[in-house]
Parts: C-alpha cells; sequence; structure tokens
C-alpha cells in the first residue's frame, strides 16, 4: 500500500473526467427535440408519405443508438422469447404511434398533435387502474384525470361540434398517444428485470420497429418518384435528434436525477410544439387549444401525484 501511495504521489495527477452538460441544460434541450418533433413530421409529410417518414425516423434513430452501442461496447440480448416481448413493445412504442401521428399530420396541424401527445399521462393513469393492481389511485389522481380529459374536450371544442377540426386525423393523434402507456404496462409487465442494459433493449426495440415499418411501407406506398431535400432533412433531424439522441439524452436524466424529475419534460413538449407550428408554419391557434392544453397538462400533473408513505 505504502508503495501505491509513493508511485501516485511523484506520478502526475490523473486528469479530471470531462464534466457532464448539466442536467437542466439536457432537460431543456430534450424538451426542444421533442417539441420540434412534431414540426418535423409536418415537414417530412410534405414530401414523403407517412410511412415512409416513420421508417427513416426509425432507421435513422436507430442508426444514432447502434454508434452509441458500438462506442460502449454493448451487445444486443439474447433470447427468442425476450425478442417477441421487445417486437410487441417495439410496435405499441414506436412502429404503431410514429405512423399514426405521421398520419394524423395530414390532415391536422402540429399543434394539435403536440397537444394530444401531452394526452399520455392520463391515458396511462386510467390503463393503470385495470391493468396494474399494486398502482392504487387517489382521490387526486382520479380528479387529475378528469380534469385532463375536460381539457381534451376543450381543446377540441366539444360545444361547438368540433368545428374546423378532422375526426379522423384528432382520433389517430390520440389514438397514438394512447399507445404510449399501452406499450410501457406491457414492458412493465413483461420485460423488467432482464439484466440487458436500457441501451442495449432500446437499441433491438428500435430496429425491431424499423423492420416492421420496413415490411409494411411497400405494402401502402411505392419508392418515392423523387427525393425533396428539405422533407427528407426534417426526417433525418426526427430521426436522429427525435429518436436517437432524445433517447440517450432521456436515460441519462433518468439516472441522474430520477424518473419523476425526468419524465416532466412532458408538460413541455405541448407548449413548444405549439410555439413552433404557429411561429414557423404559419398554424392557426384558436382560443380553446392553449386554455385546453393548459387543462390537460393540469390534470396529468396531478394524475402523477403519488401516495406519501406513512
Amino acid at each position: 500500500m505504502s508503495t501505491v501511495t509513493a508511485t501516485r504521489t511523484q506520478s502526475p495527477a490523473p486528469a479530471r473526467p470531462r464534466p457532464r452538460l448539466d442536467w437542466r441544460l439536457r432537460f431543456g434541450a430534450l424538451s426542444l427535440i421533442w417539441g420540434f418533433s412534431f414540426l418535423l413530421i409536418k415537414v417530412g409529410t410534405e414530401g414523403y408519405a407517412p410511412f415512409q417518414v416513420t421508417l427513416g425516423r426509425l432507421v435513422f434513430g436507430t442508426a444514432v443508438l447502434a454508434a452509441a452501442m458500438a462506442v460502449k461496447r454493448e451487445r444486443l440480448p439474447r433470447g427468442a422469447r425476450l425478442w417477441a416481448r421487445m417486437a410487441v413493445a417495439a410496435f405499441f412504442l414506436n412502429a404503431l404511434p410514429f405512423s399514426l401521428f405521421a398520419y394524423s399530420e395530414l390532415t391536422i396541424p402540429s399543434t394539435l398533435a403536440g397537444i394530444c401527445n401531452a394526452t399520455s399521462p392520463l391515458w396511462g393513469m386510467a390503463l393503470s387502474l385495470v391493468a396494474l393492481s399494486e398502482d392504487r389511485p387517489t382521490r387526486v389522481r382520479v380528479a387529475g384525470l378528469g380534469l385532463g380529459f375536460l381539457g381534451v374536450l376543450t381543446v377540441l371544442g366539444v360545444w361547438q361540434g368540433f368545428h374546423g377540426l378532422d375526426a379522423t386525423g384528432t382520433a389517430m393523434a390520440l389514438l397514438a398517444s394512447l399507445s404510449y402507456p399501452v406499450g410501457w404496462i406491457y414492458v412493465r409487465r413483461t420485460l423488467a428485470g432482464t439484466g440487458n442494459s436500457h441501451l442495449s433493449m432500446t437499441g433491438a426495440q428500435l430496429m425491431l420497429a424499423a423492420l416492421q415499418l420496413a415490411a409494411v411501407t411497400p405494402l401502402f406506398t411505392g419508392l418515392p418518384t423523387h427525393f425533396s431535400l428539405v422533407p427528407l432533412l426534417a426526417i433525418a433531424a426526427l430521426g436522429a435528434l427525435g429518436t436517437g439522441l432524445a433517447v440517450l439524452i432521456q436515460y441519462g436524466l433518468v439516472a441522474e436525477v430520477g424518473p419523476t424529475t425526468a419524465q416532466m419534460v412532458t408538460y413541455f413538449i405541448p407548449v413548444i410544439a405549439t410555439g413552433a407550428g404557429v411561429a414557423i408554419l404559419g398554424e392557426s391557434l384558436r382560443w380553446t387549444t392553449p386554455v385546453g392544453a393548459v387543462i390537460v397538462l393540469a390534470g396529468a400533473a396531478l394524475t402523477q401525484v403519488r401516495r406519501r408513505s406513512a
């Protein structure tokens, strides 16, 4: 021991590890990336079919995670049963919602799609009451659920007969937001405690989703007759940043500040999506949209309140 101590004293001081970017800055970056994703989807669909937008998004996102796995020398998970379960998770967490959002934005503004995405915690709360016996409701959380869906009705302007809204596109966006909690409940029930890293599991999941879209896309659309540059760049950014890099940032935040703080990014996404849609795409904004969005976010926040342990 003394020899080691002497050696350390005589040798140059080791270089300090590079300080990580403050988590607040990474939180803000993640909010911006995911908030702008709805704008990028809208731009992508201006040049390519929705399934093509989703396929491109998954391919670019998978490439980013594959590169991260190569740098960290992580291997893909093993086991046929595990891969079968990951394929189901890939469908509900990636292939289905990504495709539904792309199709929805053919007929609804990106601002509305971003607000529909904010209903995901509400769907999650409602589903957990049925699917997760250990996740018991409280009065506050049930009140948040009711308040949140009141906000959805406000956004849709239900008393005006949904005037000016495309019902099919809106339903697709809401169904996409429902798909996320379905997928997470499935993951919680079947994929918890596999012993594999989050990076390897997510990388495999995105790859499976990309394969699912690669099989489905030719059935609904042919090859593009020409390649539009700006929509293509939007798809590349959507995949590399909004799907690949965003996942890496999210896992870093969860590890550092915990899932409760990290998931608060959900409440900033519709604000940024609305601002981007109005300022950059020139989308119109009725008063029911921001007012309803605030009510949705308030309800979603209440559904995340947990009972304090004695």
